[in-house]
């Protein structure tokens, strides 16, 4: 194979992105859309008038992906249909890349794995924040032991401001039945998946969410979780869609001093000893480890997007490691579906969350939403979406 064909599913915002990434800008070697579907005629109308003869056009993504114009597909519907047309493409030896998340339950997304660990096929997931060089450089620090026994990590993120117009834009959005949530599902995918990436996944979780505390929603728009790992360290996540200006501020505390990853950079206050030896062998009563600020060396391009198209297309055509595989997107559905579990249940959850008690929840939610499911004209017999 010298070029990977491909077949884009929801040619919405996202699905259109890439389009345009790997068409108009050809930022993609070796890679080429020969055919993208859509259930809304008018987004098929769109990319005919741009692209005319270059590709084929569908109104059903079966069909397009048993047509023999692609080798692979980018899944770009809203997040129910993720796990459903994943498992489609892979059993109809198709590469996937799935934009985030992975899907909505922990469940559905387990047997999407449990084939594609078994299929051969490249299967990768939109976690283009891992091309970031400053959490490639944390990650980093933590795995070689730089940074010592992590102790606390503290992530606010707040800066996913969303007006009412943007939910009102939509009677899919911000719903039960149209994303399976509100801020965690939306906007945090990345950095839930970023948090188990880098520091790995916690033993057990206690969350606390306000649902449209800030919006006319039905969902959660403010979040704050608490996370216990193994090792003792502890965790907070607080997020939401209704601070302006908001933050995002990554910091960790270690053994060997403190970490804060915050407006494009990475600061590490390094001490001289470990806290653990000083506290052992410093006998005069006040003080601490002495500290000193250090910059560190941080390399590479953050391609975003770009990067994670690249990667995959290297994985199919010259067998390059994934740098986000799909199967690994499991891991930040597991935590968001806990923090929801811990939320609903008033309680602590160890991990993973107890499945079919997730389910059970979040049906319950979905039977009083008074949201759609995406469009009416857009639901599959199957209870699958047609795009964003």
């Amino acid at each position: 194979m010298d070029i990977v064909r491909i077949g884009i599913i929801g040619i919405g915002n996202m699905g259109s992105n890439h389009m345009n990434n790997i068409e108009e800008k050809q930022n993609i070697p070796g890679a080429k859309v020969t055919a993208v579907c859509d259930l809304r005629k008018e987004r098929l109308d769109i990319a005919r008038e741009k692209y005319g003869d270059g590709m084929q056009y569908f109104t059903d993504a079966d069909e397009m992906m048993k047509s023999g114009l692609i080798d692979a597909v980018i899944i770009a519907t809203p997040h129910y249909a993720h796990p459903v047309y994943a498992l489609k493409a892979l059993k109809a030896g198709l590469h996937v890349l799935c934009e985030k998340p992975a899907g909505v339950d922990a469940k559905a997304v387990a047997e999407v794995n449990a084939y594609a660990e078994s299929c051969g096929l490249v299967y990768g997931v939109m976690f283009n924040q891992r091309t970031n060089p400053l959490y490639q450089k944390l990650r980093e620090m933590v795995q070689s032991g730089e940074l010592g026994a992590i102790k606390r990590v503290n992530w606010i993120i707040t800066d996913w401001y969303r007006s009412q117009s943007y939910y009102d834009s939509g009677g899919w959005r911000a719903t039960w039945t149209g994303e399976g949530g509100g801020v965690l599902m939306n906007q945090d995918p990345h950095q839930l998946d970023l948090m188990q990436w880098i520091f790995g996944m916690p033993k057990r979780v206690r969350a606390f969410m306000y649902y449209g505390k800030f919006h006319n929603i039905e969902v959660e728009d403010d979040v704050t979780a608490y996370l216990e790992y193994e090792n003792g360290a502890t965790g907070l996540f607080v997020t939401g869609t209704g601070e302006a200006p908001g933050t995002n501020r990554l910091e960790v505390s270690c053994d060997m001093g403190k970490v804060v990853v915050e407006k494009g950079e990475i600061k590490f206050w390094k001490n001289e000893m470990s806290e653990r030896e000083f506290n052992a062998t410093w006998d005069k009563g006040f003080g601490s480890p002495k500290n000193e600020l250090v910059t560190p060396e941080v390399t590479g391009e953050n391609l975003q997007h770009t990067g994670i198209l690249r990667n995959w297309t290297n994985a199919i055509l010259n067998g390059t490691p994934l740098m986000a595989p799909g199967v690994e997107g499991i891991n930040g559905v597991r935590l968001a579906n806990a923090f929801y579990v811990s939320a609903w249940t008033d309680s602590w959850v160890d991990m993973p969350a107890d499945e079919e008690l997730y389910l059970k929840l979040l049906e319950a939610r979905k039977a009083a939403s008074t949201g759609k499911s995406v469009e009416e004209k857009t639901l599959d017999v199957d209870g699958t979406y047609g795009s964003k």
